[in-house]
Protein backbone atom coordinates (compact mmCIF):
# COMPACT_ATOMS: atom_id res chain seq x y z
CA UNK A 1 0.00 0.00 0.00
CA UNK A 2 1.34 3.36 -0.98
CA UNK A 3 1.57 5.87 1.84
CA UNK A 4 -0.23 9.13 1.26
CA UNK A 5 2.06 11.86 2.57
CA UNK A 6 0.59 15.35 2.73
CA UNK A 7 1.90 18.72 3.88
CA UNK A 8 -0.55 21.40 4.91
CA UNK A 9 0.47 24.72 3.32
CA UNK A 10 -1.72 26.62 5.76
CA UNK A 11 0.39 25.63 8.77
CA UNK A 12 3.57 26.43 6.86
CA UNK A 13 2.48 30.04 6.45
CA UNK A 14 1.25 30.61 9.98
CA UNK A 15 3.36 32.94 12.15
CA UNK A 16 3.84 31.86 15.76
CA UNK A 17 2.86 34.87 17.85
CA UNK A 18 3.33 33.36 21.31
CA UNK A 19 5.01 35.99 23.55
CA UNK A 20 8.27 34.12 24.13
CA UNK A 21 8.62 33.33 20.44
CA UNK A 22 8.12 37.00 19.59
CA UNK A 23 10.68 37.99 22.25
CA UNK A 24 13.21 35.58 20.72
CA UNK A 25 12.49 36.98 17.27
CA UNK A 26 13.13 40.53 18.45
CA UNK A 27 16.30 39.95 20.44
CA UNK A 28 17.82 38.04 17.53
CA UNK A 29 17.96 41.43 15.79
CA UNK A 30 19.11 43.49 18.78
CA UNK A 31 22.08 41.89 20.50
CA UNK A 32 20.04 39.80 23.02
CA UNK A 33 18.57 42.79 24.87
CA UNK A 34 15.02 44.09 25.12
CA UNK A 35 13.13 46.84 26.96
CA UNK A 36 10.11 46.50 29.22
CA UNK A 37 8.01 48.35 26.64
CA UNK A 38 9.05 45.86 23.97
CA UNK A 39 8.19 42.96 26.28
CA UNK A 40 4.70 44.41 26.67
CA UNK A 41 4.43 44.71 22.89
CA UNK A 42 5.28 41.01 22.71
CA UNK A 43 2.32 40.25 25.00
CA UNK A 44 4.03 39.88 28.37
CA UNK A 45 2.45 41.51 31.42
CA UNK A 46 4.49 42.89 34.33
CA UNK A 47 3.64 39.72 36.27
CA UNK A 48 4.80 37.54 33.37
CA UNK A 49 8.06 39.52 33.14
CA UNK A 50 8.69 39.13 36.88
CA UNK A 51 8.10 35.40 36.63
CA UNK A 52 10.65 35.11 33.81
CA UNK A 53 13.17 37.11 35.83
CA UNK A 54 12.77 34.68 38.74
CA UNK A 55 13.21 31.71 36.43
CA UNK A 56 16.40 33.21 34.97
CA UNK A 57 14.99 33.72 31.48
CA UNK A 58 15.28 37.51 31.72
CA UNK A 59 18.23 39.26 33.35
CA UNK A 60 17.88 42.93 34.43
CA UNK A 61 20.62 45.18 33.04
CA UNK A 62 19.23 48.65 33.69
CA UNK A 63 15.89 50.01 34.82
CA UNK A 64 13.40 48.54 32.34
CA UNK A 65 16.00 46.75 30.18
CA UNK A 66 16.76 43.02 30.15
CA UNK A 67 19.17 40.54 28.61
CA UNK A 68 17.37 37.46 27.30
CA UNK A 69 18.54 33.95 28.09
CA UNK A 70 21.83 34.84 29.79
CA UNK A 71 23.42 37.74 31.67
CA UNK A 72 26.47 38.24 29.46
CA UNK A 73 25.42 39.90 26.20
CA UNK A 74 28.14 41.10 23.80
CA UNK A 75 29.52 44.62 24.04
CA UNK A 76 27.00 45.73 21.42
CA UNK A 77 24.25 44.46 23.69
CA UNK A 78 25.61 46.50 26.58
CA UNK A 79 25.68 49.56 24.36
CA UNK A 80 22.13 49.01 23.12
CA UNK A 81 20.87 48.33 26.65
CA UNK A 82 22.29 51.68 27.80
CA UNK A 83 20.55 53.48 24.92
CA UNK A 84 17.23 51.74 25.63
CA UNK A 85 17.47 52.63 29.32
CA UNK A 86 17.71 56.33 28.49
CA UNK A 87 14.60 56.60 26.33
CA UNK A 88 13.51 56.65 22.72
CA UNK A 89 15.49 59.83 21.88
CA UNK A 90 18.77 58.57 23.32
CA UNK A 91 21.80 57.71 21.17
CA UNK A 92 25.16 56.09 21.84
CA UNK A 93 27.89 58.75 21.80
CA UNK A 94 31.37 59.94 22.77
CA UNK A 95 33.93 57.17 23.47
CA UNK A 96 31.28 54.42 23.40
CA UNK A 97 29.98 55.65 20.07
CA UNK A 98 33.48 55.98 18.67
CA UNK A 99 34.37 52.46 19.84
CA UNK A 100 31.23 51.05 18.21
CA UNK A 101 32.20 52.76 14.95
CA UNK A 102 35.75 51.39 15.19
CA UNK A 103 37.31 54.85 15.60
CA UNK A 104 38.86 54.22 19.02
CA UNK A 105 39.52 51.20 21.21
CA UNK A 106 37.00 50.45 23.92
CA UNK A 107 38.46 50.96 27.40
CA UNK A 108 35.73 49.31 29.52
CA UNK A 109 34.36 52.57 30.91
CA UNK A 110 30.61 53.07 31.46
CA UNK A 111 28.71 53.23 28.15
CA UNK A 112 28.05 56.84 27.14
CA UNK A 113 24.69 58.03 25.86
CA UNK A 114 23.53 61.46 24.73
CA UNK A 115 19.98 62.65 25.36
CA UNK A 116 18.23 65.90 24.48
CA UNK A 117 17.08 68.05 27.36
CA UNK A 118 18.01 68.60 30.99
CA UNK A 119 16.18 65.75 32.72
CA UNK A 120 17.58 64.86 36.13
CA UNK A 121 17.14 61.05 36.06
CA UNK A 122 20.36 59.19 36.71
CA UNK A 123 21.14 55.75 35.31
CA UNK A 124 23.61 53.67 37.36
CA UNK A 125 26.27 52.18 35.11
CA UNK A 126 25.65 54.69 32.30
CA UNK A 127 27.28 58.05 31.69
CA UNK A 128 24.60 60.35 30.32
CA UNK A 129 25.52 63.47 28.33
CA UNK A 130 22.74 66.01 27.97
CA UNK A 131 22.54 68.42 25.07
CA UNK A 132 20.19 71.06 23.78
CA UNK A 133 21.21 70.44 20.17
CA UNK A 134 20.97 67.08 18.43
CA UNK A 135 19.82 67.60 14.86
CA UNK A 136 18.55 64.72 12.78
CA UNK A 137 21.70 65.07 10.68
CA UNK A 138 23.70 64.17 13.80
CA UNK A 139 21.88 60.86 14.35
CA UNK A 140 22.32 57.58 12.54
CA UNK A 141 22.31 53.85 13.30
CA UNK A 142 25.25 51.47 13.13
CA UNK A 143 24.78 47.72 13.41
CA UNK A 144 21.34 48.18 14.88
CA UNK A 145 22.23 50.77 17.54
CA UNK A 146 21.12 54.45 17.44
CA UNK A 147 24.29 56.53 17.54
CA UNK A 148 25.64 59.99 16.84
CA UNK A 149 26.93 60.41 13.30
CA UNK A 150 30.69 59.90 12.83
CA UNK A 151 31.21 63.65 12.40
CA UNK A 152 29.19 64.53 15.51
CA UNK A 153 30.96 61.76 17.43
CA UNK A 154 34.34 63.32 16.64
CA UNK A 155 33.13 66.78 17.62
CA UNK A 156 31.99 65.37 20.96
CA UNK A 157 35.28 63.51 21.41
CA UNK A 158 37.12 66.81 20.96
CA UNK A 159 35.72 67.92 24.33
CA UNK A 160 37.27 65.01 26.24
CA UNK A 161 40.36 63.71 24.37
CA UNK A 162 43.80 65.27 24.27
CA UNK A 163 45.28 66.44 20.97
CA UNK A 164 47.17 63.22 20.22
CA UNK A 165 44.23 60.86 20.87
CA UNK A 166 41.81 63.11 19.04
CA UNK A 167 44.09 63.29 16.01
CA UNK A 168 44.34 59.48 15.95
CA UNK A 169 40.53 59.22 16.11
CA UNK A 170 40.01 61.72 13.28
CA UNK A 171 42.54 59.98 11.08
CA UNK A 172 41.13 56.53 11.84
CA UNK A 173 37.64 57.73 10.90
CA UNK A 174 39.02 59.00 7.59
CA UNK A 175 40.81 55.71 7.00
CA UNK A 176 37.53 53.82 7.53
CA UNK A 177 35.81 56.26 5.12
CA UNK A 178 33.31 57.20 7.80
CA UNK A 179 33.84 60.94 7.47
CA UNK A 180 35.63 63.55 5.39
CA UNK A 181 36.95 66.98 6.28
CA UNK A 182 34.01 68.75 4.64
CA UNK A 183 31.54 66.92 6.88
CA UNK A 184 33.55 67.71 9.99
CA UNK A 185 33.87 71.37 9.06
CA UNK A 186 30.11 71.58 8.44
CA UNK A 187 29.26 70.13 11.86
CA UNK A 188 31.77 72.40 13.60
CA UNK A 189 30.29 75.47 11.91
CA UNK A 190 26.70 74.42 12.63
CA UNK A 191 27.27 73.70 16.32
CA UNK A 192 29.25 76.89 16.91
CA UNK A 193 31.79 77.57 19.68
CA UNK A 194 32.16 74.66 22.07
CA UNK A 195 34.79 72.91 24.12
CA UNK A 196 37.45 71.26 21.93
CA UNK A 197 36.34 72.96 18.70
CA UNK A 198 39.61 74.86 18.26
CA UNK A 199 41.61 71.69 18.84
CA UNK A 200 39.60 69.81 16.21
CA UNK A 201 39.84 72.70 13.73
CA UNK A 202 43.64 72.64 14.03
CA UNK A 203 43.66 68.95 13.15
CA UNK A 204 41.43 69.54 10.13
CA UNK A 205 43.75 72.32 8.95
CA UNK A 206 46.55 69.78 8.40
CA UNK A 207 44.56 68.27 5.54
CA UNK A 208 43.24 64.79 4.72
CA UNK A 209 45.12 62.13 6.68
CA UNK A 210 43.42 58.71 6.64
CA UNK A 211 46.23 57.02 8.55
CA UNK A 212 45.80 53.49 9.85
CA UNK A 213 48.15 53.38 12.84
CA UNK A 214 49.91 55.46 15.47
CA UNK A 215 53.20 54.99 13.62
CA UNK A 216 51.69 56.46 10.46
CA UNK A 217 50.48 59.38 12.59
CA UNK A 218 53.99 59.97 13.92
CA UNK A 219 55.64 59.75 10.51
CA UNK A 220 53.11 62.10 8.90
CA UNK A 221 53.42 64.60 11.76
CA UNK A 222 57.21 64.46 11.51
CA UNK A 223 57.11 65.21 7.78
CA UNK A 224 54.59 68.04 8.06
CA UNK A 225 56.31 69.64 11.05
CA UNK A 226 59.59 69.39 9.10
CA UNK A 227 58.15 71.53 6.31
CA UNK A 228 57.50 68.84 3.72
CA UNK A 229 54.50 69.04 1.41
CA UNK A 230 51.42 67.02 2.44
CA UNK A 231 51.68 63.62 0.72
CA UNK A 232 48.86 61.40 -0.47
CA UNK A 233 47.90 59.17 2.46
CA UNK A 234 46.87 55.55 1.83
CA UNK A 235 45.71 56.31 -1.71
CA UNK A 236 45.47 53.07 -3.76
CA UNK A 237 47.54 52.48 -6.89
CA UNK A 238 46.73 49.85 -9.51
CA UNK A 239 49.93 48.43 -10.97
CA UNK A 240 50.03 45.42 -13.24
CA UNK A 241 46.45 44.58 -12.37
CA UNK A 242 47.16 44.61 -8.62
CA UNK A 243 46.03 47.21 -6.10
CA UNK A 244 48.78 48.52 -3.86
CA UNK A 245 48.24 51.04 -1.06
CA UNK A 246 51.37 53.02 -0.15
CA UNK A 247 51.38 54.63 3.29
CA UNK A 248 52.53 58.02 1.93
CA UNK A 249 53.28 59.08 -1.63
CA UNK A 250 54.19 62.19 -3.58
CA UNK A 251 52.92 61.33 -7.10
CA UNK A 252 55.02 63.83 -9.03
CA UNK A 253 58.23 62.62 -7.42
CA UNK A 254 57.10 58.95 -7.47
CA UNK A 255 58.37 58.79 -3.91
CA UNK A 256 56.79 56.49 -1.32
CA UNK A 257 57.33 56.44 2.45
CA UNK A 258 56.43 53.18 4.16
CA UNK A 259 55.91 53.16 7.94
CA UNK A 260 57.11 49.72 9.00
CA UNK A 261 55.39 48.90 12.28
CA UNK A 262 56.31 45.66 14.03
CA UNK A 263 52.68 44.53 14.23
CA UNK A 264 52.42 44.46 10.46
CA UNK A 265 55.90 43.70 9.20
CA UNK A 266 57.77 41.53 11.73
CA UNK A 267 56.77 38.10 10.46
CA UNK A 268 57.84 35.93 7.54
CA UNK A 269 54.68 36.32 5.44
CA UNK A 270 54.56 40.11 5.91
CA UNK A 271 58.21 40.45 4.95
CA UNK A 272 57.64 38.37 1.83
CA UNK A 273 54.62 40.49 0.93
CA UNK A 274 56.60 43.70 1.55
CA UNK A 275 59.37 42.49 -0.77
CA UNK A 276 56.86 41.57 -3.48
CA UNK A 277 55.10 44.93 -3.19
CA UNK A 278 58.38 46.80 -3.26
CA UNK A 279 59.52 44.96 -6.38
CA UNK A 280 56.22 45.78 -8.11
CA UNK A 281 56.42 49.46 -7.15
CA UNK A 282 60.05 49.81 -8.19
CA UNK A 283 59.31 48.12 -11.52
CA UNK A 284 56.86 50.98 -12.17
CA UNK A 285 59.37 53.70 -11.33
CA UNK A 286 58.47 54.30 -7.67
CA UNK A 287 61.17 54.94 -5.07
CA UNK A 288 60.60 53.69 -1.54
CA UNK A 289 61.94 54.86 1.83
CA UNK A 290 61.10 52.67 4.82
CA UNK A 291 60.81 54.18 8.29
CA UNK A 292 60.57 52.21 11.54
CA UNK A 293 59.07 53.14 14.90
CA UNK A 294 62.51 53.41 16.51
CA UNK A 295 63.82 55.69 13.74
CA UNK A 296 60.79 57.97 14.03
CA UNK A 297 60.97 58.24 17.83
CA UNK A 298 64.70 58.05 18.54
CA UNK A 299 66.14 59.63 15.39
CA UNK A 300 63.57 62.13 14.11
CA UNK A 301 66.08 64.59 12.60
CA UNK A 302 68.02 61.89 10.79
CA UNK A 303 64.80 60.29 9.58
CA UNK A 304 63.47 63.58 8.26
CA UNK A 305 66.82 64.28 6.58
CA UNK A 306 66.73 60.86 4.90
CA UNK A 307 63.21 61.49 3.55
CA UNK A 308 64.19 64.96 2.34
CA UNK A 309 67.33 63.66 0.66
CA UNK A 310 65.21 61.12 -1.20
CA UNK A 311 63.46 64.03 -2.93
CA UNK A 312 60.40 64.76 -0.82
CA UNK A 313 59.01 68.16 -1.87
CA UNK A 314 58.89 71.11 0.47
CA UNK A 315 55.64 72.72 1.50
CA UNK A 316 54.24 75.18 4.01
CA UNK A 317 55.04 74.39 7.62
CA UNK A 318 51.90 73.04 9.33
CA UNK A 319 51.26 72.94 13.06
CA UNK A 320 50.41 69.45 14.31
Amino acid sequence: MDADCRVSPANGHQVDTRPDVEVARRVARQWSVISAAELRDCGLSKKAVSRRVRKGWLHPMHRGVYAVGHDNPPLEGRFLAAVKACGTRAVLSHVAGAAHLGIVRWDARYPEVTVVGTGARQHPGIRVHRTGVLDQADITAHRGIPITSPARTLVDLASILDQRRLRRAVRQAQSLKLVDLRQLAEVLARLGPRRGATKLAEILASGPAPTRSELEDLVLDLMLAGGLAHPDVNVPLVLGGREVIPDFRWPEQQLIIEADGAAWHDNKLSKEDDAERQALLEAHGERIVRVTWNQTISQPRQTLARITAAGAPRGGRLST
